[in-house]
């Protein structure tokens, strides 16, 4: 007997693709997770992890992917015509010839992610106070993956959520760095102070300038806590942190955005910087 076709039919993939793009408009949690570009799929299918439902591609990114990669993802690709490509994305979209159906990952708690292991540990881990922007958050994951913090973590509201835009962003850094999304950032960085933490708030009218701060927790578990741009950290996040700090700017109307203050910001808080 012959197998029923389950492709997905014109009409489904436009009903599909206008739902995505409700979803992107809406700025909310996407209802079905689509990842899109060779670096976040490759990452995703390498990533045993990870949980993988269809994977879509053209011939060329089939290539592209290599076959180590989709021999390690499980999934026979479904070979799209580039100009009629399937998969439900947002329209602005430079998915490569390539998208693959996922589920978010699911990291062990904040005390087994970010505990100390011996003495001498003096680990890093970033904190997100109501950054949005997946672009930036996928970026503060590829930072953080090169600088070795321990984790990034932001609380489950007014935050980026596990997206195709971050995960592309992050340019495959979404697989090894955990990314916590918690119900209360504020509790997180209790729970990281009970750990050993010392926590630093980022603040651009602190007194403190970051390279001094540094030297105080060289070799101390830091926990460093970033706002979004323009609004900064929250009141109740800087009430909650041990010190605020500042990075010193040449001229007094220079800023960073979010994503370049956190990689600046860890390399000052490196050991090994």
């Amino acid at each position: 007997m012959r197998k029923p076709d389950r492709r997905p039919t014109a009409a489904s993939r436009r009903g599909s693709q206008d739902k995505a793009r409700r979803d992107w408009r809406a700025g909310g949690e996407p209802t079905e997770l689509w990842f899109f570009g060779l670096h976040a799929v490759r990452a995703a299918l390498e990533n045993p992890a990870r949980v993988r439902h269809r994977l879509l591609a053209t011939p060329n990114a089939v290539q592209r992917l290599g076959e180590a990669a989709i021999a390690a993802g499980g999934l026979e690709p479904e070979i799209q015509d580039p100009r009629r490509f399937g998969a439900p994305l947002d329209p602005n979209s430079v998915h490569q010839g390539v998208a693959l159906h996922c589920d978010p990952l699911e990291w062990p708690p904040i005390e087994e992610v970010c505990g100390l292991r011996d003495r001498r540990d003096a680990p890093r881990v970033l904190l997100l106070d109501q950054v949005t922007d997946p672009h930036n958050v996928g970026a503060i994951l590829r930072s953080a993956e090169v600088f070795g913090a321990r984790a990034v973590i932001a609380p489950r509201r007014k935050a980026a959520p596990e997206t195709g835009a971050l995960a592309k962003s992050a340019s495959g850094a979404l697989e090894r760095m955990p990314y916590l999304r918690l119900s209360s950032l504020g509790g997180a960085i209790e729970k990281l102070q009970e750990i050993g933490y010392a926590a630093i708030g980022l603040d651009g009218e602190a007194p403190l300038d970051l390279r001094t701060a540094a030297e105080t927790t060289a070799s101390t578990p830091a926990a460093l806590a970033l706002g979004a741009e323009g609004a900064g950290l929250r009141d109740s996040t800087k009430e909650r942190c041990d010190a605020l700090a500042k990075i010193s700017a040449a001229d007094a109307f220079a800023s960073l955005n979010v994503s370049n203050a956190a990689a600046v910001a860890l390399f000052a808080l490196s050991p090994r910087s």
